[in-house]
């Protein structure tokens, strides 16, 4: 990978739950263990559609990429937390509209460093930084060359913050994106949306879950006013911040009796 930075030491802990592995499995893949999947048994006892959720999450991931560049011109995409590589990826999805455009992505697990360098390695338009993506500084330092920074940059961060925990310094949620916000270049944008739920069991339940699985590599069901808080400055784009299967969908939403009830997937997109 022309763009690709010196590789950080890994070990991939096949005994503790990933995130990005438990997701893949959600989504229907087959790079996960049996750790992963029995972990994701656990929280489908709590959350029954969380597979559904997983799905629609790709599909607006999908959506809103395509239409950041077709609508909005922009070819330049920092995805933080990306995961693991699988269908219509950031950079198949905006490539397929202009194969100029660039995708950086971010994540330091080890599994996904491996397999996104390999799938990667001869697109040049593309790069993977193996960093924590709230080390923000090494990420644009990373990138320097990579981006045209006089031109508009679409930050991703599209259910991921729920892995990250509150903290009273700027490895917060809400300091994170701040600090993204303020480095991109005027035009720029931001994609962000999380699990939330209205239901105090739900959050409580999964978060509980989800530490434990992980050894607390997690953070945080929410809940719409915390993601709304995250968007303060922008401008947000129409529909405005919603269930993201409502975000300008391409064929009719479901009914309300067909969509997962326990939690969704919430937010929108933001010019700055």
């Amino acid at each position: 990978m022309a763009h690709g930075e010196e590789s950080q030491a890994h070990y991939i802990d096949m005994e503790t739950p990933s995130v990005a592995r438990m997701y893949d499995w959600l989504l229907g893949g087959v790079e996960n263990y049996q750790v992963d999947r029995d972990a994701c048994d656990r929280l489908l006892r709590i959350a029954p559609n969380s597979q559904q959720l997983a799905r629609t999450n790709r599909e607006f991931l999908r959506r809103v990429v395509r239409i950041i560049v077709t609508d909005f011109g922009i070819t330049q995409f920092l995805d933080h937390g990306s995961g693991l590589p699988t269908q219509d990826n950031v950079h198949e999805v905006a490539q397929r509209v202009t194969r100029d455009a660039k995708v950086a992505y971010i994540d330091n697990d080890p599994m996904v460093l491996a397999h996104g360098r390999t799938t990667l390695h001869e697109n040049s338009n593309t790069m993977v930084i193996d960093q924590d993506m709230r080390n923000t500084e090494r990420i644009l330092e990373a990138t320097k060359e990579f981006f045209d920074w006089t031109k508009p940059i679409a930050a991703l961060f599209v259910s991921v913050l729920h892995c990250l925990p509150d903290t009273d310094d700027q490895r917060d949620p809400a300091a994170l994106v701040k600090r993204v916000a303020a480095a991109l270049p005027a035009g720029s944008c931001m994609v962000i949306c999380q699990l939330v739920s209205d239901n105090p069991t739900v959050r409580r339940d999964v978060t509980q879950l989800m530490a434990e699985s992980t050894h607390n590599r997690w953070g945080r069901v929410r809940e719409d006013h915390e993601v709304r808080q995250y968007f303060e400055g922008m401008t947000i784009v129409d529909p405005g911040l919603v269930d993201v299967i409502d975000w300008r969908p391409d064929t009719p939403p479901p009914p309300p009796d067909m969509r997962p009830t326990e939690w969704v997937e919430w937010g929108g997109m933001g010019l700055l």
